[in-house]
């Protein structure tokens, strides 16, 4: 089975939003976008490149995919990968897929992502996506988080973890900090979230 992959920019409260610049999704008139920027280093840098190192496919919503296309195919050495990868489309519309092996996921989302992962392949990628991450967490069907923790609090805005997320518990597997102090980290599904009590029988 294909491991999905979910790997997204937050701030310390959880605010997934726009971080690499203000025009990226303004949506609810967020006045934040490109909280990120400032905080990249040498060492995230590397970080990245191995993460985009391949090979991989990317699922992406219809508003990352329009951001992403209209970017990318202008970046045919640092784009290398992403370029090459299949981009699958989640979108209840027509999307224009002129970036090149893109494809349109139609009918349900679920049961379309849900299939990919039984198909013979390379992992799936998730970046930005914010609508889409809410209906694969519904249904459980993300193998591995990549978190990057950016020393930031917004308050408000799209979060990663939004009202009515599945509960669950997370196994931290490997994790690294940046000199600019944004928290890099590989957590995996670990089961129910684990109840107990400090207080005396």
């Amino acid at each position: 089975m294909r491991k999905l992959i979910v790997a997204t920019f937050l701030t310390v409260d959880g605010v997934m939003q726009a971080p690499g610049g203000p025009e990226e999704d303004p949506v609810g008139g967020f006045a934040h976008g490109g909280w990120s920027v400032n905080f990249w280093d040498e060492k995230m840098m590397e970080f990245q490149g191995k993460a985009l190192a391949g090979p991989f496919d990317l699922l992406l919503g219809r508003r990352t995919y329009d951001i992403f296309a209209a970017y990318w195919p202008q970046q045919p050495e640092e784009g290398k990968e992403l370029n090459a990868a299949t981009k699958y489309v989640a979108s209840r519309g027509k999307p224009d897929l002129s970036w090149a092996t893109s494809v349109h996921l139609e009918g349900d989302v679920a049961e379309a992502v849900a299939a990919l992962k039984e198909q013979d392949g390379p992992e799936i990628q998730v970046h930005g996506s914010g609508d889409l991450i809410q209906t694969l967490l519904r249904h459980r069907l993300v193998d591995e988080f990549r978190l990057w923790i950016f020393p930031v609090v917004l308050g408000s805005g799209k979060r990663l973890f939004a009202d009515g997320a599945v509960p669950g518990a997370l196994r931290l597997v490997d994790s690294t900090v940046s000199g600019t102090g944004v928290v890099i980290g590989r957590y995996v599904p670990a089961g129910d979230v684990p109840i107990g009590s400090f207080g005396q029988d």
